[in-house]
């Protein structure tokens, strides 16, 4: 068992490198996991590694297990898919899924630790992460039967809001991108598609899930008289700009924030985080959110992809980093 681990550290504005550093024995309660496949997530990690969170919500936006400070050096992640080498016998040779940075092995508290289901092949399951991020969307939102929702953003998280909000019996979800070719996304997850020009109005609930403030104001338009606009993008340190004067308030419309480090008031007298993640594992054995995983790389290359991916490339969803051979 090699005592030494391998980790992704972001050490400065748009550079980030791979670090080594100890990894202690496992304790009675603990376990060692050696990762399989970890996830980028392309809002928080990225404007992390750019640098862009801003001084006060540096607390707020700290990572499970993360070590080091914002802004600089830090080690930052939280979609890690691994298999228990080591600790309780009810978790050893499990695969498993931890909110844990790109390491290659760690030695967390074992009760961190959620088995996968049988149904979710680990490849699948880095987008934990991302589907609780909606779940939690889609609680804020509240939608009904019959509803009519747009979501704006066809990225990993507006692509799985879409997709839970389309079982409500009845609702009517158009995705809504200036991507045109993910269209086909759409369609492959049962929904509409439609460009911004395009987009149906007067609609019961909207989210917002571009990362762009455009589309906010994209929002804004395409909300019919007292309905919701749930906000689940982070501009870091972005200022946001809306025309408020126009008819948000003739509208009465009302924008919620959705965060997800943050259980919503109404659920938390029953649910758990741990309860929340058991059920985005379980709600991931759909085989068609395989189309979310737009790439693979080895976590060798993975300081090169971060500076490659901070640049917003097109067509680029959850990007998979694979460990070992």
């Amino acid at each position: 068992m090699s005592h030494e681990a391998q980790a992704f550290w972001s050490v400065a504005r748009g550079r980030g490198e791979i670090r080594r550093e100890p990894l202690p024995e496992p304790g009675p309660e603990e376990a060692l996991v050696r990762t399989l496949y970890s996830g980028i997530s392309r809002g928080s990690e990225t404007l992390v590694f750019a640098g862009r969170v801003p001084e006060s919500q540096a607390a707020s936006m700290r990572a499970p297990h993360q070590a080091g400070e914002l802004p600089f050096p830090v080690k930052y992640g939280y979609a890690n898919v691994g298999r228990v080498e080591a600790g309780p016998a009810a978790l050893r040779d499990r695969a498993v899924f931890c909110l844990y940075p790109h390491q290659d092995a760690y030695v967390v508290a074992a009760h961190e630790l959620l088995p996968l289901p049988e149904a979710l092949p680990p490849e699948r399951a880095v987008l934990a992460a991302n589907m609780e991020t909606a779940v939690t969307g889609l609680w804020d939102g509240a939608p009904g039967p019959g509803d009519r929702i747009a979501v704006i953003g066809a990225g990993t998280v507006g692509c799985l809001v879409a997709a839970l909000a389309a079982e409500v019996p009845g609702c009517q979800v158009t995705l809504v991108d200036r991507q045109g070719g993910k269209a086909g996304i759409a369609e492959t997850l049962g929904l509409g598609f439609a460009q911004p020009e395009a987009a149906p109005h007067d609609l019961d609930l909207v989210f917002h899930a571009s990362g762009d403030p455009g589309g906010l104001v994209t929002a804004l338009s395409l909300a019919g008289a007292e309905a919701r606009i749930v906000e689940l993008s982070w501009y870091g340190d972005c200022t946001v700009g809306l025309p408020l004067g126009a008819e948000f308030h003739a509208k009465r419309l009302t924008i919620r924030s959705s965060q997800v480090s943050r259980l919503p008031p109404e659920r938390r007298a029953r649910w758990s985080h741990r309860r929340r993640l058991a059920l985005a594992l379980a709600l991931l054995a759909d085989s068609r959110f395989d189309l979310l995983i737009s790439g693979e790389s080895p976590f060798a290359e993975l300081p090169a992809l971060m500076q490659q991916l901070a640049g917003d490339p097109p067509g680029v969803l959850c990007h998979r980093i694979r460990y070992g051979t």
